[in-house]
């Protein structure tokens, strides 16, 4: 079995990993430090990690004053709930980037917007939209 694990240069890792616990309907836990933290799904799937900026020497993340967020990153979440999820986010997020639309090429409902840092985050219903 492969896994892959998204790791993202942040700012403050407690208030991200808490960001992205909120807007997916997760538990919020505190991460087990100050420079690392993971968002979990139930089922033990790690589906983001937060590291703080210039932690450990990772070449990648030595330096936060020279990346450009969203540059060629988009993290792209498949959500049952996404009525929900779309209420989570309007109360986490001063406005959407986009406002829920339907991708004419998956034919499910999303919506973006940016989190605490400035990375793109798309939310995608996990089912298709049923055509009447």
């Amino acid at each position: 079995m492969t896994r892959l694990w998204t790791i993202i240069g942040v700012a403050d890792v407690r208030r991200s990993t808490a960001w992205y616990q909120r807007l997916l309907g997760l538990p919020e836990t505190p991460p087990v430090h100050s420079y690392f933290g993971q968002v979990v799904e139930s089922d033990g799937t790690v589906l983001l990690c937060c590291h703080a900026w210039g932690a450990h020497e990772h070449p990648s993340l030595t330096l936060p004053h020279m990346a450009t967020f969203g540059n060629g990153l988009l993290l792209f979440f498949r959500v049952e709930d996404f009525d929900a999820a779309l209420t989570r986010a309007r109360e986490l997020a001063a406005a959407l980037d986009e406002e829920p639309h339907v991708n004419p090429n998956t034919g499910t409902a999303e919506f973006s917007l940016r989190d605490p840092d400035g990375y793109h985050v798309t939310i995608s219903a996990a089912v298709p939209m049923t055509r009447a």
